[in-house]
């Protein structure tokens, strides 16, 4: 039932983007570029086909909607990770004790070495 209901949701998505597509735009007409007026404008047109299609298809689109929403909100959410045994940590090792003093810390070979600039002595304040 799922399945079904998604694949009429696109199919349904599909058909309503090109029977959008297709229309032409109210005034559209060439005066209405020049700010004329169109035929739309003193009152309501005549319905066509294409113009039902899409209030039917809108209609069609907005119910599958609703109804993959009620039923994804029935499904029970599951996890891969469900019937997974749980992991084991690692056995934690023991550091070796050292006798010796720690090292000096190396420096890359790649790090570019600071330049150490002589201290000079502050001069003394005036009194």
């Amino acid at each position: 039932m799922f399945i079904a209901l998604v694949v009429l949701h696109v199919l349904t998505s599909v058909v309503l983007v090109l029977v959008v597509l297709l229309q032409s735009g109210r005034g559209a007409e060439l005066g209405a570029a020049f700010g004329g007026v169109g035929q739309s404008t003193f009152g309501r047109t005549q319905a066509t086909f294409i113009s039902k299609l899409t209030t039917g298809l809108a209609v069609l689109f907005m119910a599958t909607s609703l109804g993959l929403s009620l039923i994804a909100g029935e499904r029970p959410s599951q996890s891969i990770l469900q019937g997974a045994p749980p992991a084991q940590a690692p056995a934690a090792t023991q550091p070796e004790p050292s006798s010796a003093a720690p090292a000096a810390p190396t420096v890359p070979a790649t790090a570019t070495p600071v330049p150490v600039l002589p201290q000079t002595a502050a001069p003394a304040p005036a009194k």
